[in-house]
């Protein structure tokens, strides 16, 4: 299903024609809900990695490239996952995707406990990156099809600020478990396997792959979030009650008919506001997996920072990042019902904020005390953050509902590729040039640079309009 460009009923209590009001509790929102507690689990299982890290490293004696080798394997499955993930999405729906996604990943971060080697930890760390690939990609086509265009902003950006709060809430919660259990590094990723597990289930009961398909949804919200004219095709098919099935699926053949007449995903991946985009994008999983594999260390051994204080020194900046996330989806969407201009706005909004998280990020080497670093990683986070929402809301303005998911992917892909190199490389340049801070200027100039080539790429027009 694509999202309707055209109005939709406002927020509050507005009439339909048939005398119906929008109901107070709306389904997309549970949905969303759903989907935020999904992502939060899933980044706490990937901050686990990153706090137990002294411990593994301790036990097992790797050098720093070695584990920076465990840690970004990860990201040698997770990239293209991430494209299969859009794939899948638009190919079975966002449902099945996501839901079966969180099983298998929850079964490798119990599976890392069973870690007894390098070349274990290897196998461990590819699988759980294949299990979690699919999940921005898949958030991002969940909340295109269920919101409409004026919130999309809003949905992606509450959505995927649970990516930085599972950081914020894991990095505490694998601390505590750890000192609970008198160092045993393996407990936390069993008990967020076991928890994995109960929030698929939650998943599946929960979530359906299109509004029309909820056993929940009222014909007022249908129109809220398909807009007028699609939604009085849904309300009269909603009306003919045992009629309802067969009107589902004369949808989906239509909109079947309407994918099959669209250009393939090439054809919006060329154009220069998508790649620029995805670049940029780069970017910033490049800062993001430096602090989300190495920032604990960093607190550790640079900073001095013992295992007590790392419970609240590694949580703040994530608590940054979660109101970032937030606010940038929310501040874009109030820009732009005001003033228009939604693909300008977006784009903007990376580039300014991409540029000036990769500035202050190359300051955190030069400040004097651990909570100057702190203070000023958390101030990063939100920056870093703020423009979460934007690069899968440029893809939405850019490319239609049914090759949404597919050209996601391959942004999600080129990202991903970040996942990869800068936890190797991070970790490379520390144990031979014995330098953090030229290891965070490397991410300087690879975020600087994303940010400027999205500023200087031509707009293309939207596809959907």
């Amino acid at each position: 299903m694509s999202v309707s460009a055209s109005s939709t009923l406002p927020e509050g209590s507005a009439m339909s024609s048939d005398g119906e009001r929008p109901p107070r509790l709306r389904i997309r929102w549970a949905v969303l809900a759903a989907d935020f507690m999904v992502l939060g689990l899933n980044y706490a299982d990937r901050a686990a990695i990153g706090v137990a890290a002294p411990y593994i490293i301790k036990e097992f004696g790797f050098s720093e490239t070695a584990f920076g080798w465990i840690l970004s394997i990860f990201a040698v499955s997770y990239a293209p996952f991430g494209l299969i993930g859009g794939w899948a999405a638009d190919r079975f729906g966002p449902r099945k995707a996501m839901g079966w996604a969180a099983l298998a990943w929850s079964a490798f971060t119990a599976a890392t406990a069973a870690g007894a080697g390098f070349i274990s930890f290897l196998i461990i760390r590819i699988l759980f990156g294949a299990a979690e690939g699919p999940q921005a990609t898949v958030t991002a086509k969940l909340m295109n099809t269920w919101f409409p265009r004026q919130e999309l902003g809003t949905a992606i950006g509450i959505a995927n600020a649970a990516t930085p709060l599972g950081g914020a809430v894991g990095t505490p919660i694998v601390v505590a478990v750890i000192k609970a259990t008198n160092g045993n590094w393996r407990a936390p990723f069993i008990i967020f396997g076991v928890i994995g597990v109960l929030f698929a289930v939650g998943w599946f009961a929960v979530v359906r792959d299109t509004p029309e398909q909820h056993p929940w949804i009222k014909p007022a919200e249908l129109r809220e979030i398909q807009g007028a004219e699609s939604g009085t095709a849904a309300s009269a098919g909603e009306e003919a009650g045992a009629q309802d099935s067969g009107a589902t699926d004369k949808a989906g053949a239509e909109e079947g008919e309407k994918s099959s007449a669209l250009p393939g995903m090439w054809h919006y991946v060329a154009r220069p506001v998508i790649w620029a985009t995805a670049l940029a994008y780069f970017g910033y999983a490049w800062i993001l997996n430096v602090f989300l594999t190495w920032c604990p260390t960093y607190l550790v051994d640079e900073r001095g920072i013992d295992l007590g204080h790392l419970a609240v020194a590694g949580s703040i900046p994530w608590i940054g990042g979660c109101i970032g996330m937030i606010a940038g989806g929310v501040a874009t969407d109030w820009l732009i019902r005001r003033i228009g201009a939604a693909a300008t706005v977006r784009r903007w909004t990376i580039v300014i904020c991409l540029i000036l998280t990769a500035a202050l990020f190359g300051c955190i080497a030069l400040v004097g005390s651990a909570v100057e670093a702190v203070a000023l990683m958390a101030v990063i986070i939100f920056l870093l953050y703020f423009t979460g929402a934007q690069y899968w809301t440029v893809v939405a303005e850019e490319v239609p509902g049914p090759r949404y998911g597919s050209v996601a992917g391959v942004v999600q892909f080129i990202a991903g590729c970040a996942g990869f190199l800068a936890p190797l490389i991070t970790g490379a340049v520390v144990e031979h040039a014995h330098s953090w801070a030229t290891a965070f200027t490397i991410a300087v100039v690879i975020a600087a640079a994303g940010a400027l080539l999205l500023a200087v790429a031509g707009r293309g027009k939207a596809a959907h309009i």
